[in-house]
């Protein structure tokens, strides 16, 4: 748990440097930058951990219910193209 804090921490230090001495336009363009690629990585890594419980034997269904989501969501997820 104390490593997940770290990363987060270095995440947002990485976001906060981002902004330093840059004025709005940079800032954003930046950050969005930033954020497209948070999101595929995150996405992709969320893909894989999901395919790996449903390649372990877990039915969409108890995929949904582990995780707090809908089975249609699992679905989805799984459908992605990676």
């Amino acid at each position: 748990m104390e490593d997940e804090v770290e990363e987060v921490q270095r995440v947002l230090d990485a976001i906060d440097a981002i902004a330093v001495g840059q004025p709005p336009a940079v800032r954003a363009r930046r950050l969005t930058e930033m954020l497209s690629s948070v999101q595929e990585r995150v996405r992709r890594e969320r893909q894989q951990a999901v395919r790996e419980m449903h390649e372990g034997g877990m039915t969409y269904r108890q995929i949904a219910k582990e995780l707090d989501i809908s089975f249609g969501r699992v679905r989805q997820i799984l459908a992605e193209d990676t």
